[in-house]
């Protein structure tokens, strides 16, 4: 496939598939957190208006996250961009990570709501299912780019990769190798983890507290990360673990620590989350 979709008239820059993509798991994430808003009795107005602001944030986080995480990145690692900073900003050149992104987006969440007089935990939650979709449409922009593949296989799913894409150890492979579509892999999983965070939302919706939903997807998203890193041959390693297995392991740790704490020890401390009629 060619990464790039089309090239905009008499300029002739580039438009890429993967662009594409992200725009149109942002538009889907924030049309269904509508809907979602709506069924918990909340203005939808507050997606779109609050939207810009969870981009940015997202966005520088996910750049930071990658700049940082990335201390032997396969082209650029945190030693290269400490020599060339100016570099950081050419998101062009590719380097976003996951969970900066959502790091940048709750704090983006955070301070709209700060600002707008809103429930913060509330919204966490109506985000949450939509933060899932967004990452299962969004991971077939690997597809396109041909990245995030696994190792050599034989299985009728595998994919073919060109070989100016391929990690240096596959290049003597032959052109008919085919390798696992890892992207595939985490997109189903993500798009699992979308259906069971509205089924809960919505069926058992009496005994959750604010800011469960979102938790669960702490420990329902990392999960699937973690086992999904296996078939990463270009994972930044941490010794024995990927990178991001560490931070999957410590989040999904962190987030089943605090769903036990405030459902057995403090059962009183949070308001049961609150449902409108609507219905999606």
């Amino acid at each position: 496939m060619d990464p790039v979709a089309f090239r905009l008239p008499f300029i002739g820059i580039p438009i890429y598939w993967y662009g594409v993509i992200v725009v149109a798991c942002i538009l889907v994430g924030a049309y269904v957190a509508t809907i979602e808003a709506k069924r918990r009795g909340q203005n939808p107005d507050h997606i779109w208006n609050g939207l810009i602001l969870v981009i940015i944030f997202g966005l520088i986080g996910a750049r930071l996250y990658h700049v940082i995480s990335s201390p032997q990145g396969i082209v650029r690692g945190f030693d290269y961009y400490l020599q060339h900073p100016v570099e950081i900003f050419m998101i062009r050149q590719g380097g976003l990570g996951i969970f900066g992104a959502v790091a940048g987006g709750i704090l983006a969440i955070f301070v709209y709501a700060r600002w707008q007089k809103l429930d913060f935990l509330t919204w966490l939650d109506i985000a949450a299912p939509s933060l899932a979709l967004g990452q299962a449409i969004g991971r077939w922009g690997n597809f396109f780019n041909q990245e995030l593949y696994g190792y050599p296989t034989s299985v009728s799913w595998g994919i073919p990769i060109d070989l100016r894409h391929r990690l240096p150890q596959f290049a003597s492979l032959p052109e008919s190798t085919r390798f696992h579509p890892t992207f595939l892999y985490e997109s189903m999983w993500n798009f699992l983890v979308f259906l069971t965070l509205i089924y809960v939302a919505r069926k058992h919706g009496d005994r959750l507290l604010k800011g469960d939903v979102f938790l669960l997807w702490c420990i329902l998203y990392p999960l699937g990360r973690f086992l999904v890193e296996f078939q990463r041959p270009d994972a930044w390693m941490l010794g024995p673990m990927a990178a991001a297995q560490v931070v999957s392991l410590l989040i999904m740790l962190a987030a089943a620590a605090i769903l036990v704490y405030r459902h057995r020890f403090r059962p009183g401390q949070a308001e049961p989350v609150e449902t409108g009629g609507a219905t999606a």
